[in-house]
């Protein structure tokens, strides 16, 4: 049966409009997973700068993973904190502030006012992605934002502080309390507890600080924060992370739309996602 040259004619489009349909796919996984390879290297470029903030960035994304994921927040949600987790301080890596970092004595207030810049010099590294991920400069510069409005840079308050900021807000600090700094030791986790507890309605999201405190919560951020306590050995020892594998269980050096940024831990060979601490239902 010969067709007719209307139905050729539909045919042919369809297949055209088909084969522009899976150009365009192409073409936005292909921008995804350039995207995410520039996130990848701006984490390399933190980890050859200073291996304490790498592991910092590393462990505050862990926590904030599992404080959103128990606030029951979308996929997009948790993917928008993940990132604002990783580069929160990559305003920190800046030839005026490093040497006020890893400075070992109490900082002076003018030391401090310069710190104080981080938030916004970050922002402005992470801007010319802001095509790619909309809400990570905004979350990175909200980071030291307080509920009272006390914050800086911009004394926003309340629930005008992006989510991201707030979830990150509380287990940076946690994590700034229990692990040393050059300028002060690392403290039991139960310091950083009574202190977010202390910062509640004031510093801190109160909603979130309860979600935090609730103890089957604070359980799985407790456990986790002693399964990555070696991170900053993983990344100095150049233990990469855990690649991503295609379908076919073939390793693959292609960046994927979300990068893996746990490393591998000193002294195991055991990938990382399988610590249950580390793990959430999405």
């Amino acid at each position: 049966m010969t067709l007719s040259r209307a139905a050729l004619a539909g045919a042919s489009a369809t297949a055209a409009a088909a084969a522009i349909l899976i150009r365009r796919e192409q073409t936005r996984r292909a921008t995804e997973r350039f995207a995410a390879a520039a996130l990848e290297t701006l984490l390399k470029a933190i980890d050859a700068n200073d291996a304490d903030t790498g592991a910092h960035v590393r462990r505050v994304a862990t926590y904030a993973l599992i404080l959103a994921d128990a606030a029951d927040l979308s996929e997009h949600e948790c993917k928008s904190i993940e990132r604002v987790a990783l580069f929160h301080d990559i305003g920190k890596i800046h030839e005026a502030l490093f040497d006020i970092v890893r400075e070992e004595d109490s900082l002076s207030p003018a030391e401090r006012r310069a710190i104080a810049t981080h938030p916004a010099v970050g922002a402005s590294v992470l801007e010319p992605l802001r095509v790619f991920y909309p809400d990570l400069p905004d979350g990175v510069l909200a980071h030291h934002e307080r509920w009272d409005g006390t914050g800086y840079p911009r004394g926003l308050k309340g629930r005008r502080i992006p989510l991201s900021a707030r979830v990150v807000s509380i287990v940076d600090t946690f994590d700034a309390i229990t692990h040393p700094r050059p300028y002060h030791s690392g403290q039991p986790a139960d310091v950083a507890r009574q202190a977010i507890n202390d910062g509640r309605g004031t510093q801190f999201d109160p909603d979130l600080v309860d979600l935090f405190l609730f103890p089957p919560v604070y359980a799985r951020i407790a456990k986790a924060e002693r399964v990555v306590e070696d991170w900053k050995r993983a990344i100095e020892n150049g233990k990469p992370p855990v690649q991503k594998r295609r379908a076919n269980g073939e390793d693959t050096n292609v960046p994927d739309i979300t990068f893996r940024w746990r490393p591998v831990r000193s002294g195991s060979t055991e990938r990382p996602a399988s610590d249950p601490a580390l793990q959430t239902t999405r």
